[in-house]
């Protein structure tokens, strides 16, 4: 069986987020423009034919049933085959970085291929969406315009960008927002051109400043430096910069302390070089 196999597995940005209504089934439609960074947790999978799944690493203690890395390991599991996968953590709980997701993305990629599974994209991406709506996305692999309840991708190419993103002492959750009464909930829709003349905005930031306090005052502190825009439900903020050397002066100026750091933004997920190279 092959060797050890160690990826990327990144974290995302909502660049934008409208609310354009709320389905029957109780699940949100929704625009957004998912960003793929360079940056995330690193996840180590060694193969063996124990027939089980091990964690070690940051895992949290989460229960097996409840860690999508194990969920998705359990999905292309058969017969005699095991793992055992090592988890390096650096994207925060409910932070709106998509770190769940991506690691159950990643954990669908690797062991399709170290357990020679030979499922498609698209089959991994109909796993995925049982585990998670923005799941699909990062086994996509690209960054991503997203309709429906983030099923419906359509791959985009950015320019290049480098993001500040602070990360609150605080954890967001998102079926809180998605279930508060104060929600945004009908915006009307708008065309790719127009998020690129600037119509867009996270119709969840002003909920969300309002119940968290740290939230707002992330927001505060770096629309100093920039134009500052909440990641999905949050709890993690952003601001975007055309220029490296714009974003790093950025970074510099930020108070001590504070819990932020520096990404590129990609078109390709990094964790499709880590299997191309294997």
């Amino acid at each position: 069986m092959t060797d050890s196999l160690s990826l990327l597995a990144p974290a995302k940005l909502n660049l934008f987020l409208h609310i354009t209504g709320r389905r029957p089934d109780g699940y949100h439609n929704l625009q957004t423009l998912f960003q793929i960074l360079d940056w995330g947790d690193t996840l180590t999978f060694t193969p063996n034919h124990s027939g089980e799944i091990t964690l070690s690493g940051s895992t949290f203690d989460i229960a097996p049933e409840n860690n999508l890395i194990h969920r998705s390991a359990a999905l292309l599991q058969e017969g005699d085959l095991g793992v055992d996968v090592h988890v390096s953590k650096r994207i925060p709980q409910g932070g709106g970085l998509g770190g769940g997701s991506s690691n159950a993305a990643t954990t669908l990629l690797a062991l399709n291929q170290l357990w020679a599974r030979e499922q498609s994209i698209e089959q991994l991406q109909q796993l995925g969406a049982s585990l998670g709506a923005d799941v699909p996305v990062f086994v996509a692999g690209h960054t991503a315009w997203a309709e429906g309840v983030g099923d419906i991708l359509e791959a985009v190419q950015l320019p290049q960008s480098w993001y500040v993103v602070v990360a609150p002492d605080c954890h967001v959750s998102t079926a809180e927002i998605f279930s508060h009464q104060q929600l945004t909930r009908d915006t009307s829709p708008i065309t790719i051109a127009a998020f690129f003349e600037g119509h867009s905005r996270n119709d969840c930031q002003d909920l969300v400043r309002n119940l968290y306090p740290e939230v707002d005052n992330a927001l505060k502190i770096l629309e100093k430096i920039g134009s500052a825009r909440l990641t999905g439900t949050g709890a993690c903020v952003f601001a975007r910069f055309a220029e490296e050397a714009e974003a790093r002066e950025a970074l510099g100026r930020l108070p001590t302390g504070l819990n932020a750091f520096m990404a590129t933004g990609v078109n390709r997920s990094p964790t499709f070089e880590g299997l191309v190279n294997n």
